[in-house]
């Protein structure tokens, strides 16, 4: 396994709720696994923790193992060595992740020096290797330019490219892109994938779009509240979603060529100052009932593969069954609570 992440629990200081509460996932070399969830969730955080780049004072429980070894227990000297050559980060702006005073290949040639490589002609050689692998046109050119002299999709190759310096085995993928047009955006997923195949990566593949995880994804982890709700086969998520908070998400997402009403899932996520000792999704459910509120997540099979984390799973509509639509009345109720539920928890804090 190259990625395991095991029951890894995350508190902050003041924060009335962990960050992350026994999140668990798994990457394997060749595998592009999706996160997905609404903002706030803590997708980026998840991926992040197999960097060891937390919040300051952050206290972490559990296990988040790189190829056997655990990144939360490990020495400094190690966990450089972990993000200078095993593990990589594609952000979601590139411009924020490239200094605007400095050349592109000052950028590549800073990656490649230090994790491979002392020489510096045969490092520039690389660097114009590696722009030419992710297909950005005329490398040779682009090493003395600035960023502001290049569009947002060629930038998000050269981060991409500065993400492979060091050859890793695997890579974190972070919204890296939702800010590109839709016919960069295919450019930069189908290279991604290519990468995939030569190299044998695993690919943790964050997004905000179901639709695109379900169909570039192997598999597919649903987060609400710093919890894994949901885990499925992607070619599953969406004939076979099981937990209701992943059945909101796909009710509201338009599809194209589909005609359909799409019902917004009522209220909002919970933030950090929000504590519930039950499920953090029960006072946005159309199928909540009052032992909800109570009930302590846990993963549990379902069937065809995955698991879903719902106490009602047994009384919900089959895979088979569409998603019952919640009829206007029933979300101004669930609305309602949400914000009753939200004035209650301030109110108490």
């Amino acid at each position: 396994m190259l990625l395991d992440i095991e029951n890894l629990t995350l508190h902050l200081p003041g924060a009335a709720r962990p960050l992350l509460a026994d999140v668990s996932l798994h990457v394997r070399s060749g595998e592009i696994v999706g996160l997905v969830g609404e903002s706030g969730s803590g997708k980026s955080t998840t991926a992040k923790a197999a960097l060891r780049v937390l919040p300051n004072g952050a206290q972490a429980h559990g296990r988040v193992l790189v190829d056997g070894a655990d990144v939360l227990t490990m020495s400094d000297t190690r966990l450089r060595g972990l993000r200078s050559r095993t593990v990589a980060m594609v952000h979601q702006d590139p411009r924020s992740a490239l200094n605007p005073v400095r050349r592109i290949g000052d950028f590549l040639l800073e990656r490649i020096l230090h994790t491979g490589t002392k020489d510096k002609r045969a490092a520039r050689r690389r660097a114009v290797e590696l722009l030419d692998a992710v297909g950005l046109s005329d490398p040779e050119r682009r090493i003395p330019q600035y960023p502001h002299e290049m569009s947002g999709g060629m930038l998000q190759r050269v981060v991409i490219a500065g993400a492979l310096a060091a050859e890793p085995r695997l890579l974190l993928a972070d919204e890296s892109t939702s800010a590109l047009d839709v016919t960069t955006q295919a450019d930069i997923l189908a290279l991604l994938r290519r990468l995939r195949d030569e190299r044998g990566l695993g690919l943790l593949f964050i997004t905000h779009d179901l639709h695109l995880a379900a169909t570039y994804c192997d598999r597919v982890h649903v987060m609400y509240a710093g919890r894994v709700v949901e885990e499925r086969q992607a070619n599953r998520l969406f004939s076979h979603a099981r937990h209701p908070y992943t059945r909101g998400l796909l009710d509201c997402s338009p599809e194209l060529g589909e005609t359909r009403e799409l019902w917004p899932i009522p209220g909002r996520p919970p933030s950090l100052s929000e504590s519930f000792p039950g499920c953090p999704f029960s006072v946005r459910c159309p199928h909540s009932e009052p032992a909800c509120d109570t009930w302590r997540p846990e993963p549990t099979p379902v069937a065809g593969g995955g698991t879903a984390a719902c106490r009602r799973l047994a009384d919900l509509p089959g895979p088979s069954a569409p998603s019952d639509p919640v009829p206007p009345a029933a979300q101004a109720t669930h609305t309602t609570q949400a914000t009753q539920a939200t004035q209650a928890t301030r109110s108490g804090s």
